[in-house]
């Protein structure tokens, strides 16, 4: 006991100069809650917080010092969300009038990998199913660090999370209007789904193809952009993949260039093995900016590439996706992309780097664009608040109240990363949030009336006819 007051006092002196109210729950370390429930520091300093394993080793007692709550001196933010953030309300809209009920989430138990119960800002995971590498691991590592980024302000809720490729709440399967689909969230979803999109798990790290998590990968990118000039990179398009895991990709192979012709394309087909074996030197994410253009395809449905290859300056060519992330639905063609069709891919590639080196200024732009797009619109504080807003208007839907299932396990950064080594644990200790967001999340915007999405929706239509008939209209 006196140990423990010792170190609270050494807390309250270390960050006595912050501009928020903390409030650190003493009951499990065997303190008196009325001792030190709230701590008000007055200090502009932010107060860390590190990750506490016991004497560097494995431990799964979870941390009792970080703060449970956090007081902003003014509850509503000067900074507005990214647009995109209006899509929440879209993709939350099939629950809009029914609200959201225990048999509805019970529903998509059979369709997802978790189930993530968060009950007085603790989190509580209960496994359901098979993941692929480890994607549930880093998805649920990053909810953990949304908790730690703003304690005690995500509502109780209960929620399923699909953890693969396909997309699983087919809107084939609810057309009966008395029928109303399960909320799963996952990290894409399509025009023929209800699936809630929710950051993917690279945002944190993908240990299995050693990348970095995305705030330390698009800082290196940043400096791999400087690397060659726009007007001094390879006059081609770009795409390096596994062309196994999709049609679409094995047909893209066919533009590649051949002695009897040439299609402006350089595709390599990657092999995982040989470049785990070579520790990823020739996969750098970094190295990859140096063609004036990109191709971004899709993979079994989106892939994770897609921000990584957006952010290399080069003009990104979208090979007509059908699935959709979070953050790319306000993307507009010639201003961030350039589209391509699938049904004549190679000669639209041709064309579009045909037209790009006759008109550099506009390729360059169009491609500074959309990495513009990806750096002031994918900050982590607003992958962060994204999570947030869709967490807090899911919660606001909710009809019942969560309840922790037998099966579930209270689950926070000591008890996933302590007893990690290696690449794993280096990751999430890289990505781990060390302390309390000095700011509210940013304001969501209000939802699309019916006639802004439809003009929205007409206006990237029309775009994609200019390109698809070759009348394309922008101002040198």
């Amino acid at each position: 006991m006196t140990k423990w007051i010792f170190v609270s006092i050494i807390i309250l002196v270390a960050f006595v100069a912050s501009s928020f109210i903390l409030e650190i729950d003493l009951s499990r370390i065997g303190g008196s809650t009325s001792l030190l429930r709230r701590i008000v520091i007055f200090n502009r300093q932010q107060p860390q917080f590190p990750l506490s394993c016991s004497d560097g080793n494995s431990t799964k007692m979870c941390s009792s010092y970080y703060p449970t709550h956090i007081k902003f001196e003014d509850d509503f933010s000067t900074t507005s969300c990214p647009e995109y953030f209006r899509w929440i309300h879209e993709d939350l809209k099939p629950w809009e009038k029914t609200g959201i009920t225990r048999e509805m989430v019970e529903r998509g138990k059979n369709i997802s990998h978790i189930r993530l119960v968060i009950v007085s800002g603790k989190a509580y995971i209960e496994k359901q199913g098979k993941v692929f590498q480890t994607r549930d691991l880093f998805t649920i590592w990053g909810i953990l660090q949304l908790l730690r980024l703003y304690p005690g302000k995500i509502p109780d809720l209960e929620i399923m999370f699909q953890c693969g490729d396909k997309t699983v709440v087919n809107k084939k399967n609810f057309e009966e209007p008395q029928i109303s689909p399960p909320p799963v969230l996952h990290y894409c979803g399509d025009e023929k789904s209800y699936d809630i999109v929710f950051p993917d798990w690279t945002f944190w790290g993908w240990a299995e193809l050693n990348i970095r998590p995305w705030e330390a990968t698009l800082r290196n990118i940043q400096e791999g952009n400087k690397k060659v000039k726009w007007k001094d990179r390879i006059p081609y398009a770009f795409w390096k993949g596994n062309p196994k895991v999709s049609y679409v990709r094995g047909e893209l192979g066919k533009c590649n260039a051949t002695e009897k012709h040439d299609w402006n394309a350089r595709i390599y087909d990657i092999q995982w093995s040989h470049e785990k074996a070579s520790n990823f030197e020739n996969s750098k994410l970094e190295n990859q900016c140096t063609f004036r253009y990109k191709i971004y395809t899709e993979g079994a449905t989106w892939s994770v590439s897609e921000k990584y290859i957006i952010a290399c300056d080069s003009m990104t060519m979208f090979i007509e996706p059908r699935y959709y992330d979070f953050f790319t639905r306000n993307m507009l063609p010639l201003q961030h992309y350039w589209p391509i069709s699938i049904r004549d891919m190679c000669e639209e590639i041709k064309y579009a780097v045909d037209w790009g080196n006759a008109h550099l200024d506009i390729a360059e732009a169009i491609g500074q664009g959309g990495t513009k797009y990806i750096v002031d619109n994918l900050k982590m504080k607003f992958v962060y608040d994204y999570m947030f807003h869709l967490l807090n208007e899911y919660a606001k839907l909710m009809k019942f109240k969560p309840t922790i299932p037998t099966g579930a396990v209270e689950t926070c950064s000591e008890s996933m990363v302590c007893s990690l080594r290696g690449l794993k644990k280096r990751l999430l200790a890289e990505s781990m949030v060390t302390s309390p967001s000095e700011t509210p999340p940013c304001t969501i915007p209000p939802p699309y009336t019916p006639q802004a999405l439809t003009e929205f929706l007409q206006k990237k239509k029309n775009i994609l006819k200019q390109v698809k008939t070759r009348t394309i209209n922008i101002q040198e």
